[in-house]
């Protein structure tokens, strides 16, 4: 791969999240006694019962219709959407925040399923699989070979709740085979990555989405950290690409004084619901900072535009994605479903965040490209905003609507010059692939080290490196990063950490060359609030 363009691959990577972000569920319309009986709306019927018993050929027409179905919501807006039954268990399955498995993280490495890690406190932890482990086969059938696909190893991991399994298992450091049981169980998708302590006594919570669980984590979270007297906290919604929006409601009702506005929303008839702060929160006196970027979409807008518009906070960051659509949810009996935009939210000052979508679905998603060619990404004067649409916050501050949250302190993308891919590559899976296969190869060497020499090992091991690079050149990747070798090894470093330790870990030094962060303790230490 001669060129390495990041905004196409966030927009690949965040365009489920954001598509199918901040919707609002609801009953299916045929239990409201809702029937179509227009003589226009029966044609598509009509059509496809004749395709399927006259057409000259054998046609899949289920095909037909979840396309014909694509191409009319396509025509409304980017944010109503078709969903598949095929892809609608593991999309309502992030949103409700959990699934029924054995609790693993693995790799389907060379031919077989190696372990990354088992989930705290999932059945796979307390039966005793190892990271490191093979697992074989399940209740007998095989799991190992090239003929094995992810739906089959889906199939056979997951099931229904206290479903029992026999695991066959090769555990390599110990040379065993292992025959182990287990009852597959609720395993939790966490909303909030991390939650901690920084040494400015601020609190930090990354937040990766809006599930029906995430108000539950946050505020558990936010509870933690309190009991640490933290002085302030800092909420990461960078690359959240939103959810439902209750859980933000929820959230801000938490930050915000009685009486304040966290949103607005407006429907096809005009009316509008105005919902307000209780005031009963657990976090309304101390200072407060948002990280955003331009994949923060929807629910996270919702959150930086309410704590923006009360002045409640600092917005920290670059322009969000612009997305102020509300989406509800029909269940089409077939195990699809579709999302259809019903009414436009708006921050508590006026403004629609939602970016224009006239020119058509393709321009709407290359906006993040367009950003980076325009050169918004680097310089908060290449933002295009519209002086049309001033809005003032609380204390009288101009704020602008049109397209995104506009954050109050502007931080580029780090380095013009290939630093923004390079972080893009070493967040990728291609880095975490590498790293298991160095840990997999000596396993016990590497779990006997603390967290310190391992950071020194790793940061001091220049072969380390160089087997990344020739790791790279193998999957026809070829990039020039010597001029970034400790960028890369920071990286490396970090990912090691991951899967030998934990999540905090990872962020504690992952976020020690966080340029956001890095701009917030100094906002702190001159009292910027």
């Amino acid at each position: 791969m001669k060129k390495f363009f990041w905004p196409l691959i966030i927009t690949i990577s965040l365009s489920l999240g954001i598509l199918l972000g901040g919707f609002i569920t609801s009953a299916s319309y045929r239990a409201k006694g809702v029937y179509f009986t227009n003589h226009n709306k029966l044609k598509l019927n009509r059509l496809i019962d004749f395709i399927e018993q006259e057409y000259v050929d054998k046609v899949d027409t289920d095909s037909i219709v979840d396309k014909t179905v694509t191409n009319i919501l396509e025509q409304l807006d980017p944010h109503s959407v078709y969903i598949a039954n095929e892809q609608m268990k593991s999309v309502s399955e992030s949103m409700q925040g959990s699934f029924v498995g054995i609790g693993i993280n693995y790799y389907f490495y060379r031919d077989s399923i190696a372990v990354i890690k088992s989930v705290a406190d999932g059945p796979a932890l307390k039966a005793g699989i190892m990271a490191g482990d093979r697992i074989l086969a399940v209740d007998g059938y095989k799991l190992f070979g090239k003929q094995v696909t992810n739906d089959t190893i889906t199939d056979r991991l997951r099931g229904e709740e206290n479903t029992k399994a026999v695991l066959s298992v090769y555990r390599k450091k110990t040379n065993e085979e292992l025959a182990i049981s287990l009852a597959r169980n609720v395993i939790p998708l966490k909303s909030v990555d991390v939650a901690l302590k920084l040494d400015n006594n601020y609190g930090y919570i990354k937040l990766n989405r809006f599930s029906s669980t995430t108000y539950t984590e946050f505020n558990t979270k936010l509870k933690e950290l309190l009991n640490k007297n933290i002085e302030g906290l800092i909420l990461d919604v960078r690359n959240n690409g939103g959810g439902y929006l209750d859980q933000s409601i929820k959230i801000l009702d938490d930050l915000l004084d009685e009486g304040q506005v966290i949103v607005k929303t407006v429907n096809k008839g005009g009316v509008e619901k105005v919902t307000y702060a209780k005031g009963k929160g657990l976090f309304r006196d101390k200072p407060i900072y948002v990280l955003v970027n331009e994949s923060s979409a929807s629910a996270s807008e919702i959150i930086a535009g309410a704590i923006q518009d009360n002045d409640r906070g600092v917005v920290v960051g670059r322009r969000t994605f612009g997305k102020g659509l509300v989406q509800r949810e029909l269940m089409l009996g077939d195990g699809s479903a579709i999302r259809l935009t019903t009414a436009r939210y708006y921050t508590p000052s006026g403004r629609s965040i939602q970016k224009p979508y006239k020119n058509g679905i393709e321009e709407y998603n290359n906006d993040l490209r367009a950003r980076y060619t325009h050169g918004e990404l680097y310089a908060s004067d290449s933002i295009k905003v519209a002086d049309s649409l001033q809005f003032k916050t609380l204390k009288g501050r101009i704020v602008y609507g049109g397209g995104g949250i506009v954050p109050d302190v502007f931080i580029p993308i780090k380095g013009k010059h290939g630093e923004d891919t390079t972080i893009m590559l070493m967040r990728s899976g291609i880095t975490s692939y590498f790293v298991f296969e160095q840990i997999d190869k000596d396993r016990l060497a590497y779990e006997q080290m603390s967290s310190e020499s391992l950071i020194d090992f790793v940061m001091n091991d220049n072969r380390l490196y160089n087997r990344f690079i020739k790791h790279l050149e193998q999957n026809k990747l070829y990039f020039k990063l010597d001029r970034r070798k400790e960028l890369v090894k920071h990286y490396i470093t970090a990912e090691f950490l991951n899967q030998l330790f934990d999540e905090e870990n990872y962020y504690r030094w992952l976020i020690k060359s966080d340029d956001m962060l890095e701009k917030v303790d100094k906002l702190i230490r001159n009292n910027v609030e």
